[in-house]
């Protein structure tokens, strides 16, 4: 790529300073602004310029950085705002309605523009001086500028050397634009804010469900004091292969993530090697790295964001953000309360994309709790006013800073439970309450509204390698796990369950499964050895202890599926219970264990406690001392 030195001399007749090309602009047009950091700063302030001049001039915008000038209540009679997406330099106009939002996927945008019913008088945008050829390149910005550039009656663009030049559909012919304004001006800048730990806890566990050759989105919504969540996630994947993206906008953060070797784009089922997106905005860092790299293929809104296109991806993967959730899995992402935040943007595409996608993932991420904390952002009813991007049916993985809710195609009543669990301790029994009270719940689970909270939840974390490689996980037990300790209890073999029981019982109520799982974990512990699953932790151990207030001593029990049996999962969960008790100043075990029971035997009598026991009809009763 070379520029044309000499394209002020050859297209000098469409050359023109900001004020003479904003003369044309005119009461009662529609006027196209730039999006992001292409956003045409010079022309932006030209036009605001003339607010003397004009009156009911319409301003339209998917996004923009930078200043915003006409965004101000004393213009409002010269300019209306109109914004497909609420940037900051734009919110507050807006919501004190002297702007307006139009709520509309990011992929029909361009259709509305194309369709004539919403008409461009003129379009300001910014580009690259024209190349030997005459064609100059979007840059940063493609998205919807593209189609803004094709149905405006006008377009007049910044004509800047600092413009990086981007490959893929960016290229314009220089002659479908009307008006060159020259400039000379670094092209804005967008620095990600820094992540708090709780933005990196999410980011992590968002991580976590991308495997190797996936194709990622990367949304770019944030929730204020958290920032841009789904641009963290980057930043915990440099260990994977051959990761591809198909996303809106990248960041600075992509550069280290392609320099580690972990982006090659190998496994893409289209536009295979390169990194596809509608726009960028980052520091110069990343303009300079961008810059005539054929890594980097830029398209139309029209191309990205269209749903059957991202779902040919092979496990396409998307990460969007969330300000709001309600228990039955409604999602709000672009306001709360009635007072709109950002906007509908990409978040249906993409998660319609990858949900259609072979072997594809659609996530949402969202704190649990307001930045002051004094709001739980999972809820049992959207605040009136909050609007539904995602519907309850669209909805598969869920991440907050508490953990990973899998919801498509569970009941409502499921899809609770696993809402609460991830939600913020501190609203968890309120959040059960309500369910119950919405008849989310059943009405007899209420007793056991007390029981919700899981206090010391990290202390019971652990792991455990077995000599194949397999790595077992063990956690607190949640109600969430109910289905889950169902299919444990009848999978186990008579054997096992008489071992364990004390009986031959072959059926087992909804109430011992539910007691079982909802443990009073100010008194009492449960914990499970868990494999991870699609649809949620397959239990393959469970351990319990009963403590006895008079005595200080717990009765503890435990049970291992039958093909996990023999593999040394019994020792390491009861060593791990001793971890728990002794952290929770519990004096020791006490346990009743059948005659016929050796397993169990050998596992408390080579603890390495002081055990004693006495046998009386059958049954061993021992005593461990801590």
């Amino acid at each position: 790529m070379r520029y044309d030195d000499n394209w002020q001399t050859r297209y000098a007749e469409m050359t023109a300073t900001p004020q003479e090309a904003l003369a044309h602009m005119k009461s009662g047009q529609r006027v196209f602004i730039g999006t992001g950091c292409g956003a045409p700063q010079e022309l932006i302030a030209a036009m605001t310029g003339r607010a003397r001049s004009v009156s009911n001039v319409e301003i339209i915008q998917l996004l923009t950085k930078g200043e915003a000038p006409y965004a101000s209540k004393k213009l409002s009679d010269s300019f209306s705002l109109n914004a497909f997406f609420i940037s900051s330099n734009v919110r507050e106009v807006i919501q004190e309605g002297f702007g307006d939002y139009t709520p509309i996927l990011l992929s029909d945008v361009p259709r509305l523009l194309d369709s004539g019913a919403m008409p461009i008088d003129i379009a300001l945008i910014q580009v690259t001086p024209p190349d030997e050829r005459g064609r100059v390149s979007l840059g940063v910005s493609v998205d919807i500028v593209k189609s803004a550039i094709e149905n405006a009656t006008l377009v007049i663009a910044e004509v800047n050397p600092n413009m990086p030049w981007t490959h893929g559909d960016t290229m314009v012919d220089v002659f479908d634009l009307d008006i060159l304004v020259p400039v000379d001006r670094p092209i804005l800048e967008r620095e990600l804010d820094p992540p708090n730990k709780i933005a990196l806890k999410i980011a992590k566990s968002a991580a976590a469900l991308i495997p190797n050759g996936s194709t990622i989105e990367l949304g770019l919504g944030r929730v204020p004091g958290y920032g841009r969540i789904p641009q963290v996630v980057m930043q915990f994947l440099s260990e994977r292969r051959d990761i591809g993206f198909h996303t809106e906008m990248i960041s600075d953060a992509i550069i280290s993530l392609v320099e580690s070797g972990a982006v090659t784009g190998a496994m893409k089922s289209i536009d295979r090697g390169k990194i596809s997106a509608s726009f960028c905005m980052g520091t110069k860092k990343l303009y300079d790295y961008i810059h005539d790299n054929p890594l980097f293929s830029f398209r139309p809104t029209e191309y990205i964001n269209d749903p059957n296109v991202i779902a040919k991806h092979r496990r396409m993967v998307s990460v969007s953000m969330a300000l709001e959730i309600d228990l039955t899995g409604q999602v709000c992402s672009d306001s709360v309360g009635g007072r709109f935040y950002s906007g509908i943007g990409g978040t249906v595409d993409f998660n319609r994309g990858a949900a259609k996608s072979e072997r594809g993932r659609a996530i949402i991420v969202l704190p649990s709790v307001s930045k002051d904390g004094t709001r739980s952002l999972v809820v049992s009813a959207l605040q009136p006013g909050s609007g539904v991007v995602i519907n309850r049916a669209s909805v598969h993985y869920v991440v907050t800073e508490h953990g990973v809710a899998y919801l498509h195609g569970k009941s409502i009543q499921e899809r609770a439970m696993e809402l609460i669990s991830i939600a913020h301790p501190d609203f968890r029994e309120q959040l059960f309450r309500e369910a119950v009270a919405a008849k989310y719940l059943r009405p007899d689970l209420a007793r056991f509204g007390n029981r919700f909270s899981l206090p010391g939840e990290e202390a019971m974390r652990a792991t455990y390698l077995m000599e194949d490689g397999t790595q077992v996980n063990f956690r607190s037990i949640r109600p969430t796990d109910e289905p889950h300790m169902r299919d444990l209890i009848y999978n186990l073999s008579q054997e096992t369950i008489y071992y364990r029981f004390m009986s031959h019982q072959q059926r087992f109520t909804s109430r011992q499964i539910q007691d079982f799982v909802y443990i009073d974990h100010r008194r009492d512990v449960a914990v499970v050895a868990t494999l991870p699953e699609v649809q949620g932790d397959q239990i393959i151990a469970v351990g319990t202890y009963y403590l006895n207030e008079s005595t200080n001593k717990a009765e503890v029990a435990f049970v291992v599926r039958d093909s996990w049996q023999g593999k040394g999962l019994g020792t390491f969960i009861f060593q791990h219970l001793i971890k728990i008790a002794k952290r929770n100043g519990i004096a020791g075990f006490t346990a009743e264990v059948l005659r016929e029971n050796e397993r169990m035997q050998s596992v408390f009598n080579n603890s390495g406690l002081k055990v004693a026991s006495s046998l009386e009809e059958g049954v061993y009763s021992y005593d461990m001392a801590f």
